[in-house]
């Protein structure tokens, strides 16, 4: 019977042998690889020279302006603060001129200025922007757009709202986002739910100011009943 002969390569053998394939495919495609390289190095001392000149330079002067706006909102000051005046500019023309270069909390300072000033449509608009991770704070913004939504008699979509901040910040604030979502399901005349929020607060939240009269609001509606 014949003898198969077995070719067998010593572990030196196949390294030698990748190590020869590698260097011809460096060798053939070396023009390709070293444009890649090039391209790359490009791209990033592009990237770090447009972040040192141009958006470092760009957050500090909105930091900059900023200052002005913020102390008119601290003081209630909150048409000023938004529309700015002959010296300042306000959150209005900040937001539209760098945007998040101005800092998340850009959004929310326009919105609640908005808000206040009773431009509903534009506070919704801008407090959708925020993004913020503060989890009281984004409960917060999407308060204030229910509040916004009650500001235009649109209760279906103000409670929507409301019941999103009060499952965003589970705290204390919950309470009060509850007990607008409790008087807002009271306005669209869904006493249920409104109940239902009511005893939340109750339940779930018997320090929170709200808690101390909300026994009144449980009473109408169960008396009602």
């Amino acid at each position: 019977m014949a003898t198969k002969k077995i070719n067998e390569q010593t572990p030196q053998q196949n390294v030698a042998e990748a190590v020869s394939k590698t260097e011809e495919f460096l060798e053939a495609n070396k023009k390709w690889i070293y444009g890649c390289l090039t391209a790359l190095l490009v791209i990033a001392a592009a990237v770090v020279l447009w972040t040192r000149y141009y958006v470092q330079p760009r957050k500090a002067e909105a930091a900059e302006q900023m200052f002005h706006a913020e102390w008119n909102f601290a003081e209630g000051n909150y048409d000023i603060a938004l529309k700015g005046d002959d010296n300042y500019p306000g959150f209005e023309e900040i937001a539209s001129k760098y945007g998040n270069k101005a800092g998340k909390a850009i959004w929310m300072y326009a919105g609640i200025c908005s808000l206040q000033t009773g431009a509903y449509e534009d506070a919704i608009e801008y407090l959708k922007k925020y993004s913020g991770k503060d989890k009281i704070m984004l409960g917060r913004a999407q308060a204030a757009i229910g509040d916004a939504y009650v500001g235009l008699e649109n209760y279906a979509e103000a409670l929507k709202w409301f019941e999103k901040a009060a499952a965003t910040s589970a705290n204390p604030f919950s309470a009060g986002y509850l007990l607008k979502a409790g008087v807002t399901a009271e306005e669209l005349g869904d006493s249920a739910a409104a109940l239902g929020y009511y005893k939340q607060i109750k339940d779930a939240y018997p320090q929170a100011p709200e808690a101390r009269d909300i026994d009144k609001y449980i009473s109408r509606i169960e008396t009602a009943e």
